[in-house]
């Protein structure tokens, strides 16, 4: 971040809209890993005085495709999240509209986030219900130990601390990171589950 702190200025950079992070205000958000990284980001931003809108996103649809693969050869989606825990989840089609909006519009000043938090709160046993309807497939949801996550992560690539990172930001989802928020009408975005699933994830996994 720091590098273009000093360009928003310089250049006279007239709005700016970032992809941040649900937990602000959360007994969990100085413990959250990467979304930790990410609030001190938006402050950074904030204080050079550009008017600057932070979406404030909780878990994403897409991330679900890095396991296309197990959904595919398994029939299992796997995770250290709680599996019975409603939580907000966002289509990134969804974030995209949101930003764009935010940059058309030349009449916001200042600070704020903007919650972008999905058309209905989910739990990842519900998630695999939905993935296994729209699969045509018997598909469950199982959570993994920590640790073993975290191996997994170094084991495609992720340096300790990445992994560890990760790992603490869903720790903290699991403490209700993302659960701060109310949810309204303002706040909700139109993709469901199911039709990203139908859109997005049964064309990949029907690939494989």
């Amino acid at each position: 971040t720091r590098p273009v702190l000093d360009a928003f200025t310089a250049q006279g950079v007239g709005r700016v809209v970032g992809i941040s992070a649900l937990g602000r205000g959360t007994p969990v958000a100085g413990r959250a890993g990467h979304v930790t990284a990410t609030l001190a980001m938006d402050d950074l931003i904030a204080d050079t005085g550009v008017p600057y809108r932070a979406l404030t996103m909780p878990s994403f649809m897409d991330n679900t495709l890095w396991q296309a693969g197990p959904i595919a050869a398994e029939g299992v989606l796997y995770g250290p999240n709680l599996p019975d825990l409603p939580a907000p989840m966002a289509a990134t089609r969804d974030i995209a509209a949101v930003a764009a909006r935010l940059l058309r519009d030349d009449t916001w000043t200042g600070f704020d986030e903007v919650p972008v938090l999905g058309p209905k709160d989910l739990t990842y046993d519900e998630m695999a219900a939905i993935i296994s309807d729209v699969l045509s497939r018997p598909v469950r949801y199982q959570q993994i130990p920590g640790e073993v996550y975290k191996a997994n992560m170094m084991r495609s690539g992720y340096s300790e601390p990445m992994a560890q990172a990760l790992l603490d930001m869903a720790l903290a989802k699991n403490d209700g990171l993302d659960n701060g928020v109310a949810r309204t009408a303002r706040t909700s975005t139109p993709t469901t589950f199911r039709q990203w699933c139908t859109d997005v994830l049964k064309p990949a996994v029907d690939s494989l």
